[in-house]
């Protein structure tokens, strides 16, 4: 039997990306500029490259091989000359006439030997191409000796009736420095790299103040509509950008009215039903002591849906209403527990360094702290209040000593939406989610954990 892993290829073919792929991500920038440079870079070295395979590779070894050629064809015509001379007299004229007319020096030792053959120079082409055409123009052993003066070289070849000896100017073998051409390729390449970077630099730029009003926007600071620019896509996400936001924002203004006024119609009817209620022992021989604990029951419903509205009402209007400022939360910590106390919590204490600040929205975010606090004094009693301060976030915890939550539970709650959920798992209203709704505004977040003082404990995170 196979399985499908045997049977299909590209299974293997994906895995095997995979592992290329992750140390590739290592490596690779991250930020838009850098990869977008990377990609002008890569074809660019690859061009440069090519470039100076081609020039070595072909039109070097060209030009080099014809100077050599054309170098040891002058000496194979003066070797030629020489060995046709009748006398030594003519052969000493020979090689003046020739060093005059050729730019080489040339100088016949007779009855002379060689005690070595062959080159010393590793430099590069130029050297092997000079010794190549020696051997195969004249045919005859030879000593290339590049070490001998500097620009000159010294190319002894062996005659029957001695040594001639050759003195070569560098010139005529080599075709100019080669340091020229690469500084080229390397200052040409630096400058392209250069205007390139410089008009990605103006993409990237639009591209990041795009992200930066809609993480503004999505934290509730409303910057107003952005300014198109950059390339035809950016302006075109600009654009849907500023639409999209006008929409959302005529749309909080709608659902926020339509809120408002909710609340505040149910408030008549039941204000006119509480005054009903408090009027019923007063009609006639009715048996008030009987009614009382009903009427209490009355009263305590009629409070409960008068609180809901208030929270209606508060998440109707604390959405957009409010302006972020840069709030003392140390501070805002101190006078919501000094509020706890007066309402008959108790408050453990209050952690943290003075003159901690963050731009926030302080009424939202100072009735975040309310209903925690509330919360915490309904089911444990006794709470602490904590404010760490991280590189980027502000940590705010509220802690109780109250019965907590299991794991399961507080997993549960976390993953509720539109409902609160109270410390005993019945629904509460909009509590935890006017909490959410807030924070989310802000651009943090909330966690709940389990408290050192054996309740739940509430984190909550808001950037700087």
């Amino acid at each position: 039997m196979f399985s499908n892993r045997d049977a299909d290829p590209t299974v293997e073919r994906d895995e095997s990306w995979q592992k290329l792929d992750r140390p590739l991500r290592r490596i690779l920038p991250r930020s838009l500029m850098g990869r977008s440079m990377l990609i002008v870079l890569i074809p660019l070295l690859v061009t440069q490259a090519i470039a100076l395979g081609l020039f070595y590779g072909t039109y070097l070894n060209v030009v080099s091989r014809r100077l050599s050629d054309g170098v040891t064809g002058e000496i194979s015509l003066v070797v030629a000359m020489i060995e046709h001379a009748s006398s030594a007299a003519e052969q000493e004229l020979i090689l003046q006439d020739a060093s005059s007319r050729t730019q080489l020096g040339f100088s016949f030792h007779p009855a002379e030997k060689l005690s070595r053959y062959g080159t010393n120079h590793v430099l590069g082409p130029m050297d092997d191409d000079f010794a190549r055409s020696i051997r195969q123009n004249l045919g005859q052993a030879y000593d290339v000796d590049w070490s001998e003066a500097p620009q000159t070289v010294r190319a002894s070849i062996q005659l029957p009736q001695g040594v001639m000896v050759v003195m070569v100017p560098v010139k005529r073998l080599n075709i100019g420095p080669i340091w020229l051409f690469v500084v080229w390729a390397v200052s040409s390449s630096i400058l392209l790299f250069l205007i390139a970077g410089l008009f990605m630099r103006n993409q990237v730029r639009a591209i990041r103040r795009l992200g930066r009003a809609a993480e503004l926007f999505g934290m509730g600071r409303d910057a107003g509509p952005i300014r198109p620019q950059g390339a035809r896509e950016v302006r075109q996400a600009a654009v849907a950008f500023n639409r999209m936001q006008a929409r959302v924002n005529r749309f909080v203004a709608q659902r926020t009215a339509v809120l408002a006024g909710v609340s505040h119609d149910l408030r008549t009817p039941l204000t006119r039903l509480r005054l009903t209620v408090a009027m019923i022992p007063t009609f006639g021989p009715i048996r008030a002591e009987s009614l009382k604990p009903d009427l209490a029951d009355m009263v305590a419903d009629i409070e409960d849906m008068e609180r809901l509205i208030g929270s209606y009402l508060s998440f109707a209007r604390g959405e957009g209403a409010e302006e972020p400022v840069l709030t003392d939360l140390r501070g805002m910590l101190d006078d919501v527990a000094a509020a706890t106390l007066r309402a008959g919590g108790q408050v453990l204490g209050v952690e943290g360094r003075e003159g901690v600040e963050a731009v926030v929205r302080p009424d939202a975010l100072r009735r975040v702290l309310t209903n925690l606090a509330e919360n915490a004094r309904r089911h444990g009693g006794a709470m602490r209040f904590s404010l760490r301060e991280g590189e980027r976030t502000i940590e705010i915890a509220v802690e109780d000593n109250g019965p907590g939550l299991s794991a399961s539970r507080r997993a549960a709650i976390s993953e509720l939406n539109g409902t609160s959920v109270s410390q005993d798992g019945q629904s509460g209203g909009l509590g935890l989610t006017i909490v959410r709704d807030i924070i989310h505004a802000h651009g943090g977040s909330i966690r709940l954990t389990d408290s050192p003082l054996g309740g739940l404990g509430v984190l909550l995170n808001l950037p700087k």
